[in-house]
């Protein structure tokens, strides 16, 4: 991801800054995927593997990066906080 977009981007909802995903949280959130317990902010399941995502400084929320694009719609944050 180009460092200039990344430096730009923050949650749309909380305007956090965003990072991005170490490949220990990007394996534990496709874990989630994987088990139907990843859940989107408008509450439908995660239904396929992230290959990377963005994630708040809070470390609250996701979001997924598809083909090098970020996903930043707020009804599209997958909430990391659900265990």
């Amino acid at each position: 991801m180009d460092k200039k977009l990344l430096d730009i981007l923050v949650c749309p909802v909380s305007g956090a800054a965003v990072t991005l995903a170490d490949q220990d949280t990007l394996a534990r959130l496709n874990e989630r995927v994987s088990a139907g317990q990843a859940r989107y902010a408008d509450d439908s399941t995660v239904d396929s593997p992230l290959e990377q995502a963005l994630v708040t400084a809070d470390r609250h929320t996701a979001y997924r990066v598809d083909d090098g694009i970020p996903v930043m719609l707020p009804e599209r944050g997958i909430d990391l906080s659900r265990a």
